[in-house]
């Protein structure tokens, strides 16, 4: 067979649906971003602490962030809980994660006015689902 080639003609790739896909991923990336960011709330003032570990380690996936404000009022990603709520919540957690349940981090972000009574009451209830990898968040001191 022969075969027949057109003189004159472009031979480059079309680099528009290449563009298109880039432009796409772009907009997700900014917009993910943006809403891990949103999804802790901004009137928490986080305790000062000096020895406070970088947050820049890897972070298990199925970590869970309890926030508990000034008030006490609990809530994760910004959604408002009661404590029974929160005791369901963590339950069908570990029961959704079978065996490996009890391995998924906890980390409450507690403002710094709160009272301990409020933070002990969110650790009794994780304790009690079975979930005993706490960790408190806190905003290392600089040192001047």
């Amino acid at each position: 067979m022969r075969r027949s080639f057109q003189k004159g003609g472009n031979g480059g790739i079309n680099m528009t649906p290449m563009i298109d896909v880039v432009f796409q991923m772009i907009i997700f990336f900014v917009c993910t971003a943006q809403l891990e960011q949103e999804m802790f709330s901004e009137f928490i003032n986080l305790p000062d602490s000096p020895n406070a570990p970088s947050m820049a380690q890897e972070k298990d996936p199925r970590t869970i962030t309890i926030e508990v404000d000034e008030k006490g009022k609990v809530s994760i990603a910004r959604t408002a809980l009661t404590m029974a709520r929160l005791r369901s919540v963590l339950n069908k957690t570990v029961a959704d994660y079978g065996k490996h349940g009890i391995t998924i981090p906890i980390l409450i972000r507690a403002d710094a006015g709160v009272q301990h009574s409020h933070v002990k009451n969110v650790m009794d209830i994780c304790t009690s689902s079975g979930l005993y990898k706490i960790a408190f968040v806190a905003v290392k001191d600089s040192i001047d």
